[in-house]
């Protein structure tokens, strides 16, 4: 079992909070003393803050520099389509 408080500040991590759920794809936006502000990228971007105490089922990987760039054009790409069919209605 893992924390947030492992997490470093900037990075984008592949973790599963808990045992039973998929995976989700996280960044550490920042850290105070004792909390971290996340991004959980889905559908949508969620934005919320975590205890550094709080549970991680397993950290997955730490994404390097490129499989973060491969990503951000996927999901930005996707992202556009979606803004593309709301305006088309």
């Amino acid at each position: 079992m893992y924390t947030y408080g492992l997490l470093e500040t900037g990075c984008y991590y592949l973790i599963q909070e808990k045992g039973d759920q998929a995976l989700s794809l996280i960044r550490v936006m920042m850290e105070s003393d004792h909390c971290m502000y996340i991004f959980t990228y889905d559908d949508q971007i969620v934005t919320g803050w975590k205890r550094k105490t709080d549970p991680i089922f397993d950290i997955v990987e730490c994404l390097s520099d490129a499989a973060v760039e491969a990503w951000e054009k996927h999901y930005n790409s996707s992202n556009e389509d979606v803004y593309n069919e709301e305006d088309e209605e």
